[in-house]
């Protein structure tokens, strides 16, 4: 009698590596949250109706929610990574600054519907190329290499 044994992935067999499938979740949810603001920003200059500027409050809400969490797993991965420095730290920095962007872009919404612009826009921008860099950097590495186990 053989003993069976199972292949893993060979992203989970090494801390600090790739993120995991929830910790991949947030990530992926933060974007079309922080695009949808831009996108709620965009429709709100072009035409001053003060319920699009209310979405891209909620939509950034969410968006900061999601994006914590993420930065949370982050962080874990990071502190369990064997090394502390390339990819990791990289994915995590632009992680964190995406989030404090986010949070600044959250208090400029947070003003009267009229002072949002143009500031919220820009801070909108910025946030949501940031997030989709981050996005890629991040979820990159759960791409398996040829064979998809080791």
């Amino acid at each position: 009698m053989t003993p069976v044994t199972t292949a893993t992935p060979a992203y989970r067999s090494q801390p600090g590596s790739p993120p995991g499938p929830l910790h991949a979740i947030f990530l992926a949810g933060t974007v079309p949250l922080f695009v949808g603001a831009l996108l709620s920003d965009i429709a709100y200059s072009n035409t001053y109706q003060i319920q699009w500027s209310n979405f891209a409050s909620w939509l950034l809400a969410g968006g900061e929610l999601f994006a914590g969490i993420a930065l949370l797993f982050a962080l874990v991965n990071l502190l369990r990574a064997p090394r502390k420095s390339g990819q990791p730290l990289t994915y995590f920095a632009l992680l964190l600054i995406t989030w404090v962007l986010g949070l600044v872009n959250c208090f400029q919404h947070a003003k009267d519907a009229w002072a949002v612009m143009p500031a919220g826009l820009v801070l909108s921008v910025i946030v949501s190329i940031l997030i989709c860099v981050t996005a890629w950097i991040g979820l990159s590495q759960r791409i398996p290499h040829a064979g998809g186990v080791k």
